[in-house]
């Protein structure tokens, strides 16, 4: 005798409501406490302090007075938009930052095409191919600025060897100055955007490019086809916050050329810093921080809109 079974209803998710949505879930407010030690000190040690700046920047505030601080508005902003030599040190900021990123991405793409070939003692090129980046910004600068020493340096010294002369002094030089600087930049720089686009390229299918191949694609053909597309998305990210922290640039070309000649290399950090402490104008370099800061927020914001829209084409 077997005995029948009945069957019994299909049972709802128990994550679906009746009419299938999803209910809310409670949030969990002890997850807070494992957020708050990464949170505290990036409120304590940025979102404060910019905070703090940006009430400086509607003040007085110089050092040495006697009298308290006053809320001027913004009379510091009004006279920074009449300040040719801050709006000039804004126009070196950028020949600096796009003159360094360019050179720098595509040397760096070179490098990285190359890092990703199957070649003998790889690891040791790879090795060395960061040690810039392993470098402190000061020694870099202490360094380079050996390297351009008019009398003994080895740029003029070798110079001399060749018979092209010597005896130049880079850093001092109105016309040399600022593309000096720039070409070191582009080598502490460099390694950084590299190690970016080798991990790009390491990801990108090593089928596809085999099978560019079989259809007798050229190298060129390869990379316009399968590499590039694979590396675009990388490649506009570090291109973004590559302009970002070279427009911030202080300590290297402090060290190299603390904004000479005549300004020629005085960058809007350089200038605010000027301000701030060796004039003591603490309110008027706050108001240079926050143009600087809403310049940088409004071209982030710019380059994140047309990412965003375009993965929505996508």
């Amino acid at each position: 005798m077997t005995s029948v079974t009945e069957a019994s209803p299909p049972r709802r998710p128990a994550d679906r409501t009746p009419g299938g949505a999803r209910p809310r879930r409670a949030v969990d407010h002890g997850a807070w406490f494992l957020v708050l030690p990464a949170l505290l000190p990036i409120l304590v040690l940025s979102v404060g302090p910019l905070l703090y700046g940006i009430m400086l920047a509607f003040t007085d505030a110089q050092s040495g007075r006697t009298e308290p601080t006053q809320w001027i508005g913004g009379l510091n902003f009004r006279d920074l938009l009449h300040d040719t030599l801050f709006w000039e040190s804004f126009r070196i900021g950028l020949v600096w930052a796009v003159g360094v990123t360019v050179p720098q991405f595509l040397l760096a793409l070179g490098l990285a095409l190359l890092l990703d070939q199957d070649l003998r003692l790889r690891w040791l090129a790879r090795a060395l191919a960061i040690i810039p980046w392993a470098m402190p910004e000061v020694v870099v600068g202490i360094m380079w600025r050996l390297v351009y020493n008019p009398d003994a340096g080895i740029l003029n010294e070798t110079l001399r060897d060749i018979g092209l002369g010597g005896g130049r002094d880079w850093l001092s030089g109105l016309v040399t100055a600022l593309p000096a600087v720039i070409v070191v930049g582009v080598w502490a720089g460099m390694p950084q955007t590299t190690v970016a686009l080798l991990a790009g390229l390491q990801n990108t299918p090593r089928e596809l490019h085999e099978a560019a191949a079989v259809d007798g694609a050229s190298a060129w053909r390869r990379f316009r086809t399968v590499t590039w597309p694979a590396l675009r998305p990388i490649a506009l990210a570090i291109t973004a916050l590559n302009l970002i922290w070279n427009f911030n640039s202080f300590a290297l070309v402090y060290v190299l050329t603390s904004g000479g000649p005549g300004g020629r290399t005085r960058l809007p950090m350089l200038f605010a810093y000027e301000e701030a402490f060796r004039y003591g104008q603490f309110g008027y370099a706050a108001a240079m921080g926050c143009v600087m800061v809403a310049v940088i927020s409004i071209a982030l914001a710019v380059f994140l809109a047309g990412r965003l829209r375009g993965g929505d084409d996508a």
